[in-house]
């Protein structure tokens, strides 16, 4: 990003804050709440601008899905949720407090809340309840609902958990209202992202199944749980089948948020064990609609079957304009191997992402180099001005280039390159106390041969990593890249049973709580987090606080700056590249409104069924033409 582009973009999100803090004063209520100025909708907010608020509802979407599942609750580290269920958010069965928009970035309009309000300390956040708020079987959402979630998804949810550490309690004000306390003032971000509070229907889960065993929210279960949201589960093959019907009297379907959306009558998951077979199966039809692509290869040479020569499935590119995501091998510094930031440094010299984008990527895809890619919020240059000022604080803690050499990674651009920075890693793993001999990178004290295992589940990450195996493997380092099936894999990361994988953290245009997820010392510890890496480190829990009681946008910016910059220089990942793009192939029996919101690149809840062209794809493949 251009020093111009990131002034023009800081000036821009200061006046929009002033604009909104002009026209909304502390503690009173908010329909719409942004943590970067104000929506574009503004207060009458009537539907997105993208969507068709008469598309037409019907039709059937089909998915395949890899892998397997063998629960129903998202919200706990056991089980392998089935597609449809997410571990944050409500996912297609349950709605939220409010509804992340998909056109605008920090930004929430109203759900199961019509609206909240907070104090100018930040202390504390009331929500007000939609009194039209129901579940599926008639009974309303509560107050206690709420709080009891609240108090469930805290103490069960790793993410939850993270995301609301400064939330003390819950309590009832009235009949539609609930009153969130906070531990510490200042929070900023706090009031609007209870608003991503997953309402669970406490009757049911409280009550009997239909043998009469009391349910338990802390375990997985194959029981269909009740709901609140536009689908309901009407049946399912455990591990290989799962079905969503739409609710016809869904409560919240005439919401600003809903118009439009929410389309499909019917959508249904099909599970397949093998990438290959998955990808046989949406080119035949009939199991798979809409195909995300995330393979280079597949992207650029296998898009020429019979159905995409008639024009049967379309190929199309949608660019975004949300952050890019940190994709990176991870690496577990609950091994020992991993301790020391020069080894960790070192292994970051052998990953030639040049020849690879060139190679296997035909050049689609931009190296990462920042944990906020994409944003004003990631560093660049060399530390100065408040940024300076808060990592003056830890400068004895610190790499001391950090404050001297701007970060950069590996760049293969000549047929010199691979020896350079070949050399520059045994030189760090040398400097580390590991050696050569042989032919292999040993401990020099102990002869212990320098040895970990990339774990991964699909082919994708084959083709990642063998690269990068084989550069290590020229300085003698012995890595392996293991395969397992998802279910496992999912298991695995869950417990940090890894020495590597290759992993992706998201970011969003204004950072806070959620960090603690990511890099805490806390979560290290905690199973299930996203703390992949494993990071245990005082700076780095100081800086998380400072960016979650950020005083304002200019401290937010520098805070995550300092953040961003130290996270780098201590190599916990070694970063791989993104696309700012989204791949989707599909079947040629959709409406598509003629705008997508490019925040998030498209909207498939905005798309609809054309019945007439789901029939005749039906009969013409169905006959084999």
């Amino acid at each position: 990003m251009t020093v111009g582009r990131t002034l023009h973009k800081s000036l821009l999100a200061a006046a929009l804050l002033a604009a909104g803090l002009q026209t909304t004063r502390a503690d009173e209520w908010r329909t719409t709440s942004s943590l970067i100025g104000q929506s574009k909708y503004g207060d009458n907010f009537q539907h997105y601008d993208y969507v068709n608020p008469n598309a037409p509802k019907g039709g059937t979407l089909n998915s395949v899905v890899l892998g397997t599942f063998d629960s129903f609750n998202p919200y706990i580290v056991q089980g392998s949720p089935a597609a449809g269920l997410v571990g944050f958010g409500g996912g297609l069965l349950y709605d939220t407090l409010m509804e992340q928009a998909t056109d605008e970035g920090s930004v929430s309009h109203p759900l199961i809340a019509d609206a909240y309000k907070y104090p100018a300390d930040y202390s504390s956040a009331t929500y007000r309840l939609d009194p039209r708020a129901k579940w599926h079987d008639g009974q309303p959402i509560t107050v206690d609902d709420v709080i009891w979630s609240f108090q469930v998804l805290k103490a069960n949810s790793p993410q939850y958990s993270r995301y609301f550490e400064n939330v003390t309690d819950a309590v009832a004000i009235s009949d539609r209202e609930v009153e969130f306390h906070f531990s510490q003032k200042g929070n900023r971000e706090l009031p609007k992202i209870l608003g991503d509070l997953a309402v669970l229907p406490k009757h049911w889960w409280e009550g009997t199944d239909a043998n009469g065993k009391k349910r338990d929210v802390t375990k997985p279960t194959l029981e269909i749980p009740l709901g609140s949201a536009a689908y309901k589960i009407v049946s399912f093959k455990p591990g290989s089948e799962i079905i969503w019907q739409r609710v016809p009297d869904y409560w919240a379907a005439k919401l600003p948020v809903k118009i439009g959306r929410e389309n499909f009558d019917t959508q249904r998951f099909t599970y397949i064990l093998d990438d290959n077979a998955a990808w046989q199966a949406f080119t035949k039809g009939g199991l798979d609609d809409v195909k995300p692509e995330n393979s280079s290869k597949r992207w650029k040479t296998f898009y020429n079957f019979p159905a995409i020569k008639a024009g049967d499935v379309i190929k199309k590119e949608f660019k975004t304009t949300s952050p890019e995501p940190m994709q990176a091998f991870m690496l577990n510094q609950r091994r020992p191997l991993f301790a020391d930031r020069l080894v960790r440094a070192a292994l970051t010299y052998p990953f030639d992402f040049e020849t690879m984008n060139r190679t296997l990527f035909y050049g689609f895809n931009t190296r990462t180099s920042s944990y906020f890619q994409g944003t004003e919020l990631a560093s660049s240059g060399l530390p100065q001005g408040k940024e300076l000022e808060i990592l003056e604080k830890y400068r004895d803690k610190l790499p001391p280039e950090l404050f001297t050499q701007e970060f950069k990674l590996p760049v293969y651009d000549s047929p010199q390159a691979e020896r350079k920075y070949l050399k520059q890693a045994v030189d760090l793993f040398a400097k580390a106390g590991w050696v050569i001999k042989g032919g292999k990178m040993v401990n020099a004290k102990t002869g212990e041969p320098f040895k970990f295992e990339i774990l991964g589940w699909n082919d994708t990450d084959q083709v990642i990593a063998s690269p990068y195996i084989a550069n290590l493997r020229k300085i003698g380092v012995d890595a392996t890249l293991r395969l397992i099936d998802q279910t496992q894999y999912i298991n695995r990361v869950n417990n940090f049973d890894y020495d590597v994988i290759i992993g992706q953290l998201g970011q969003s245009e204004s950072p806070g709580n959620e960090q603690r997820d990511f890099w805490s010392s806390k979560a290290a510890d905690r199973p299930g987090s996203r703390n992949y890496a494993g990071i245990k480190n005082p700076v780095v829990d100081a800086l998380v606080d400072r960016i979650i009681f950020a005083t304002d946008r200019d401290d937010l910016v520098a805070a995550t700056h300092a953040l961003d910059r130290v996270l780098l220089w201590n190599y916990y990942v070694v970063p791989q590249y993104y696309r700012a793009v989204v791949w989707l192939a599909y079947w040629n029996k959709f409406g598509i409104p003629a705008k997508q919101p490019s925040y998030i690149g498209a909207d498939q809840n905005s798309w609809w069924i054309d019945l007439d062209k789901e029939k005749a794809l039906a009969a013409k493949y169905r006959s084999g033409n």
